[in-house]
């Protein structure tokens, strides 16, 4: 069996998310999608070009919907980063305009009869989640957002170097929005090997001060070359992985909440059939508040744009 990803949307993060891909041969068939003909076909060219000096092959296809029947794989990469220009630190500024690029796309995914994982990057990606499984009809499962895999990484960084750690020794999640309603549940959070609410009070840190980095981190490396692409390629990447290798790895992934009745980010364990099943978690009473506050708050935006 053959592993197959589709990329759509080859800006800074999809180009960077299929060089991830051919550069550690994560995949044997790779389709690039973008509405730039002459893009796509040089990054196809380019991707060809670049096979003579790496240990991996990957077949190369570009602007081919039907190609992506057999897709494992499809990663959302759409947007306009131009659109956060002057936006206030607001990713629903892409909203109008990437809702309406996934009502063009999401019916041709459909179309080509395509049955796999679909990966959503692109933001807001709590709505745009919502908005792809909405359009293709595949179960809920099977469409998930990267959503705070990010977030919790910036969080991990930035607790990591007030403790002089490696970010991977950092345990714990950021929940709800990929946006400005996300929050970090402290509750669930742990390094060396304590509590971080215990490690706060001895090592004398500042909860809030690495919550709002966690939140605004995005931004900060927005403002200093006008896009972000490696963090959240490597989340998708990753994501991908766990579920071509069917990992059943627990994530904090953008997925659809019954109990709220919108996507948004909370561990569940994730393997080759999507979704598979929710991890609960013991937050406290003002970390539920604040979950609600951010699903109300996603649920009400989508409602504006799902028609």
């Amino acid at each position: 069996m053959t592993r197959k990803i589709g990329v759509i949307g080859m800006g800074h993060v999809g180009s960077t998310v299929a060089h991830y891909i051919v550069a550690n041969g994560f995949a044997d068939d790779l389709v690039l999608i973008d509405k730039n003909e002459a893009k796509v076909t040089a990054d196809a060219i380019d991707f060809r070009e670049a096979m003579p000096n790496l240990p991996f092959h990957t077949n190369i296809t570009a602007n081919d919907y039907a190609a992506l029947k057999d897709a494992n794989v499809i990663i959302s990469a759409l947007g306009n980063i131009r659109l956060n220009d002057g936006a206030n630190e607001d990713r629903f500024s892409e909203l109008a305009y990437n809702s309406e690029q996934v009502k063009e796309v999401a019916p041709r995914i459909r179309d080509s009869g395509f049955n796999g994982i679909i990966i959503a990057i692109t933001n807001p990606v709590d709505v745009i989640t919502q908005l792809y499984q909405q359009i293709t009809g595949l179960p809920k499962k099977h469409v998930i957002g990267t959503g705070t895999l990010l977030d919790s990484a910036r969080m991990k960084r930035a607790v990591a170097e007030k403790l002089g750690i490696d970010s991977r020794s950092v345990t714990g999640y950021n929940l709800g929005e990929h946006g400005n309603s996300q929050f970090t549940a402290w509750s669930t959070v742990r390094a060396l090997d304590q509590p971080l609410t215990e490690l706060a009070e001895t090592k004398g840190l500042d909860l809030e001060a690495l919550d709002n980095e966690a939140r605004h981190g995005g931004y900060a490396v927005f403002k200093g070359k006008g896009y972000t692409n490696y963090g959240v390629a490597t989340a998708a990447v990753r994501l991908a992985n766990v579920v071509l290798s069917d990992a059943k790895t627990v994530l904090p992934v953008s997925n659809y909440r019954p109990e709220y009745d919108v996507y948004l980010s909370h561990p569940v364990i994730v393997g080759r059939d999507g979704v598979i099943t929710d991890v609960p978690l013991q937050l406290t009473d003002a970390e539920l508040a604040k979950l609600q506050n951010s699903a109300d708050f996603i649920k009400e935006n989508y409602e504006k744009y799902k028609n």
